[in-house]
């Protein structure tokens, strides 16, 4: 499995995602399950498929799908 087929799994499954489709321009709070508490599972989650410590200003932008693809690459990740 690549990087990004291991990135798309983790928000599918952290947010019980159900069609890859979904995933494209998905934000924080435009799906029922990425809310909050959505939210931390998705960063615990990000966390430990790719072995990374998400610093809090990262873990407040990650704000959308693709935006999240931006910070896990900060972290030396390459998707």
């Amino acid at each position: 499995m690549t990087n990004k087929e291991l990135y798309e799994a983790v928000f599918m499954d952290a947010l019980d995602l159900v069609d890859r489709k979904a995933l494209q321009g998905l934000e924080f709070q435009g799906h029922p399950n990425w809310d909050s508490v959505g939210h931390m599972q998705l960063i615990s989650a990000l966390e430990d498929a790719f072995d990374i410590t998400i610093d809090p200003d990262d873990m407040i932008g990650l704000a959308s799908y693709e935006k999240g693809q931006e910070i896990v690459r900060r972290y030396g990740i390459e998707l």
